[in-house]
């Protein structure tokens, strides 16, 4: 390796599923075009199974709700990062406590390069008068562009996927084994604006039912997600919920086998594109063109509200502001057209 080049790189991406599943393609043409280059990720514990196998790669816990919350916390933590011999750092978060890290880092003399969220053509984008609609630099060009920073190009190809993975017993005793194709379908996401009605939801999972060629495996977390998805299990012989039966590892390793996942605009999304499976995004008040479109899928597979009927989105960046009457928007999307497209890609696989 260049002598002028880091040789082992601190990236922090603390929070956000989507957004850490976001940084493994990257991560990985970065240490198959690097292989001597040593990389500590900083995140939650949980996100940890996403970088088990990516060589040369370690995850450092950030416990911001314990020993490293507030100031004091951060640098207890910048300390124990500087044990490590770390020699640059890449921002992929750029928040107040990474920024505060940030501080500390350059305090030691340590090279930071922070992400540019580009903030300003986001507003433009969502903003409901003169909006700028056009499609904005994707949030892995702008992981990219991090690492550019710090000496280190990247070429990121269709190929800087993750491996299917073996299910484990305990998931294969859940699971079951049959020659039927495997359906994913995250239905939930963080707001209103961007989760498909549940009772359209109900009517694709039905009609995908009915032909008895697929076994579908509904995604979700917390009591009241698990409570909605147990009771389309009941209903329906060739769904299953997956709400609190496996543990995360298992998670990824079963949406690593999916033949296609179907998700808002949501973290599932991710974690199936990091895999290379095929993945058809519904879209509410949020709009691909903010940056956020899954790692290596194809436009085509993107259905998107009607923005004739509702000009104004994207609304938001997140799809947490819904405009008076936008929470019909995600109704534009009939049911119909979300199953032919299943069908369609799936018949090409």
């Amino acid at each position: 390796m260049d002598k002028n080049k880091p040789h082992h790189v601190l990236v922090i991406r603390l929070s956000a599923m989507g957004d850490v599943a976001m940084t493994v393609p990257v991560l990985i043409a970065l240490t198959k075009q690097y292989p001597e280059l040593k990389i500590t990720v900083l995140t939650r514990k949980f996100f940890s199974p996403m970088f088990n196998t990516l060589p040369n790669v370690d995850v450092y816990e950030a416990d911001v709700k314990g020993r490293h919350k507030g100031a004091f916390g951060l640098w207890k933590l910048y300390r124990e990062l500087r044990k490590l011999k770390i020699d640059a750092v890449a921002d992929l978060h750029n928040v107040l406590r990474s920024k505060v890290l940030k501080r500390y880092f350059k305090y030691g003399k340590i090279p930071v390069q922070q992400i540019d969220k580009g903030r300003a053509e986001k507003k433009a984008l969502t903003k409901s008068t003169s909006k700028v609609f056009k499609l904005l630099k994707t949030t892995h060009q702008r992981y990219i562009d991090v690492f550019q920073e710090l000496g280190f190009s990247i070429d990121l190809s269709k190929d800087s996927v993750l491996p299917k993975e073996t299910l484990s017993e305990n998931a294969l005793k859940i699971i079951g084994s049959d020659s039927k194709k495997w359906i994913g379908i995250a239905p939930f996401a963080a707001f209103e604006g961007k989760t498909y009605p549940l009772e359209l939801m109900e009517e694709v999972i039905k009609s995908l039912n009915d032909t008895d060629k697929y076994k579908i495996f509904l995604f979700g977390g917390g009591p009241i997600q698990e409570q909605k998805l147990e009771i389309l299990d009941s209903k329906f012989n060739n769904c299953i919920s997956m709400v609190g039966k496996l543990s995360f590892s298992d998670e990824l390793a079963l949406i690593s086998n999916l033949d296609i996942m179907l998700s808002m605009d949501s973290g599932n999304a991710h974690l199936a594109a990091m895999y290379g499976i095929p993945v058809i995004t519904i879209w509410g008040v949020t709009h691909p063109y903010a940056g956020f479109y899954p790692f290596g899928q194809d436009m085509n597979n993107a259905l998107c509200a009607d923005r004739e009927k509702f000009p104004l989105i994207p609304t938001s960046v997140y799809g947490n502001k819904m405009p008076e009457g936008y929470e019909m928007a995600m109704r534009t999307i009939l049911p119909e057209t979300i199953v032919n497209k299943l069908q369609l890609v799936l018949n090409k696989v």
